[in-house]
């Protein structure tokens, strides 16, 4: 029996819903999504597996159109990294984006041989009448898709067409990863990555964005003859005044944080934990390359 596989990466601009269209294809709740801009910092592969066919999915960030810090331009690169090994590229926008390309990406997406390109145009559940359509037929006009489909990654509306498509366009090929595996990341960073979700929820304007979360002890043992696992990590951030902000007045603000990050943990392992959160400050790691470095930014 022939067997397909082939790497899917997903494209767009902050907070069109790619993390949340990743979370639907797959069918897990693998990657971070909230409703603040990028959210998502690292490219994150996603596999689904069936017995003849896996897909990679390429989870990126947001391309950023003028980045402020180093942080900002490794982001866009590995944004951009998706042009180099695509087998089909799925470019995500949604109904409140201005139909057009700006020249980087139009030039990148015409130099591309033989890689389909999809269009997804996100959120039409929250769509005007009528909208939705004159959308669909103004983005046809802007670039030669081979496809332009209308999606709610929310609320799935349309997301089981684009896995059938993606399944149609997947080259012959041997699996590139064991069909046992979810993703290439270890799992620290998908802890790390849900602590920090947390603090995207609770905490405002700049503070989220100079966060960095570090897994520091990751010990998995048994208590009372069942699994138990104790984790340590630790929130960089940028400035004092931003510590005094996450640890709030007498330690309420990183306790609230702390139990919100346990349920969250907990509920991906399967099993109870011991969560100790630290602040420290390490100022301007957001321009630092050793920093950056240290902190998977590479």
């Amino acid at each position: 029996m022939s067997h397909r596989a082939g790497f899917v990466n997903i494209l767009g601009r902050p907070n069109v819903g790619k993390s949340t269209l990743l979370n639907a294809l797959m069918g897990e709740r693998l990657v971070i999504a909230t409703s603040k801009p990028q959210t998502t910092r690292h490219r994150i592969f996603g596999i689904y597996n069936e017995d003849d066919y896996q897909i990679v999915f390429s989870d990126t960030p947001g391309i950023i159109t003028e980045p402020k810090y180093n942080m900002q331009k490794v982001m866009n690169r590995w944004a951009f990294s998706v042009f180099e090994d695509a087998d089909l590229l799925l470019l995500m926008v949604d109904i409140y984006e201005d139909p057009g390309l700006d020249d980087q990406l139009e030039g990148k997406m015409r130099k591309l041989k033989d890689v389909p390109i999809h269009l997804l145009i996100n959120k039409v559940d929250q769509a005007k009448e009528g909208q939705a359509e004159q959308l669909h037929q103004a983005w046809s006009e802007v670039f030669d898709f081979d496809k332009v489909q209308l999606i709610s990654a929310l609320h799935e509306d349309g997301v089981s067409d684009v896995h059938e498509d993606i399944i149609e366009c997947l080259p012959e090929s041997p699996p590139y990863f064991p069909k046992d595996e979810l993703s290439d990341r270890p799992m620290r960073f998908f802890i790390s990555e849900m602590i920090r979700e947390k603090i995207l929820e609770q905490y405002s304007k700049e503070v989220p964005y100079s966060c960095q979360v570090v897994i520091e002890n990751f010990k998995q043992e048994e208590k009372d003859g069942k699994q138990f696992t104790r984790i340590e990590a630790i929130i960089y951030v940028n400035r004092k005044t931003q510590k005094a902000i996450i640890i709030g007045k007498g330690g309420q603000a990183i306790k609230k944080l702390g139990i919100a990050s346990r349920e969250s943990i907990q509920e991906f392992l399967g099993h109870q934990i011991f969560l100790q959160l630290y602040v420290k400050v390490r100022d301007g790691w957001r321009d630092d390359e050793t920093k950056l470095r240290r902190f998977g930014y590479s």
